[in-house]
């Protein structure tokens, strides 16, 4: 692909990628660098943009009486989520290129470190965007409606780490948007549920980037980047924990307006405590520990959806 330039004496591996991940072993050379802008080599983050849809979805089979999810709506949901998770992780980079070559962690990137220029960067950007319209147009009109809107945010996040001091919560607003999608796919509106789970799932976001940012809080400082790590300070535990708790409240509450029985409830009932196990684990000091802990949050999120998503099963044999 064209537009990819050398670094003498760099493998351009990222700095917090999967350590031995396919896209450095086995991907084609002239293409590792945009699938490393497309944070393939790193699926957390798909995973916690693909989560909520699932969560929507187990939501809108309980109350709809189905008993379970529409595999459908699954599996467009994972191809929208790499695709949109590579779309903004793309346009992010693009415009923190200048600030991601001030930190230690970042400045390995495709872009600071000159694996791709700009231009085939934002080319590439429009490929994935097109993709994940493509998968959006397959949803009904509302739903449709619902996912564009979705570019506010998107758009504003790589921004306000200049302008706020807890820019996480725009992308919480941006992440969480999958819980929405879930219901309105079915339903054609935004229920209460949705609403709530789509709060509850802004405070879980705001919760984990807050751990992942542990591991820049020296780099920020340096640059001038606003984070809610910064932000908490020596408050750092009980801030996220408190995130964390409103994200709990807030599903609990959507998964009994569903209708959500006593199988839900123990699926957020497990979530509530791997959340809490991270807070408890949290070292303010140690940035590997803190990414272990954000990479966890994907555990955490299939917990929760087997959970819901047993309770529709269950509901559907009794």
């Amino acid at each position: 692909m064209a537009g990819v330039t050398s670094r003498p004496g760099a493998d351009g591996r990222v700095a917090d990628a999967v350590a031995g991940h396919w896209v450095d072993r086995l991907a084609p050379r002239g293409l590792r660098p945009y699938l490393r802008l497309a944070r393939i080599d790193r699926p957390i983050g798909w995973w916690l943009l693909l989560l909520p849809c699932w969560w929507s979805a187990a939501l809108a089979a309980l109350a709809g009486h189905k008993p379970f999810p529409d595999p459908a709506h699954l599996v467009l949901f994972l191809i929208g989520a790499i695709a949109m998770r590579g779309a903004g992780s793309t346009y992010n980079d693009i415009a923190d290129r200048d600030l991601d070559a001030q930190v230690e962690r970042t400045r390995s990137r495709p872009l600071p470190s000159g694996q791709v220029r700009t231009r085939s960067a934002a080319i590439f950007l429009v490929l994935q965007a097109l993709a994940g319209l493509a998968v959006l147009l397959q949803f009904n009109r509302t739903a449709i409606l619902v996912g564009m809107a979705s570019l506010v945010p998107v758009a504003i996040y790589p921004f306000m780490k200049r302008v706020m001091s807890m820019p996480q919560a725009v992308l919480g607003l941006a992440f969480s948007w999958g819980a929405l999608m879930g219901w309105v796919a079915v339903f054609g509106d935004l229920g209460a549920p949705a609403l709530l789970l789509y709060a509850g799932t802004v405070a879980w976001v705001v919760g984990y980037d807050t751990i992942y940012a542990v591991q820049d809080i020296e780099d920020d400082e340096i640059a001038g980047i606003r984070s809610s790590a910064r932000l908490f300070g020596r408050c750092l535990r009980p801030a996220i924990g408190l995130c964390y708790a409103v994200s709990v409240a807030s599903i609990a509450a959507a998964s009994t307006l569903a209708g959500a029985g006593p199988v839900g409830a123990l699926g957020v009932t497990l979530f509530a405590l791997h959340l809490g196990w991270q807070v408890v684990r949290l070292k303010p000091g140690d940035g590997r520990g803190a990414l272990r802990l954000f990479r966890s949050n994907r555990d955490a999120g299939l917990i929760l959806f087997a959970g819901l998503a047993a309770d529709a099963v269950w509901q559907g044999l009794s």
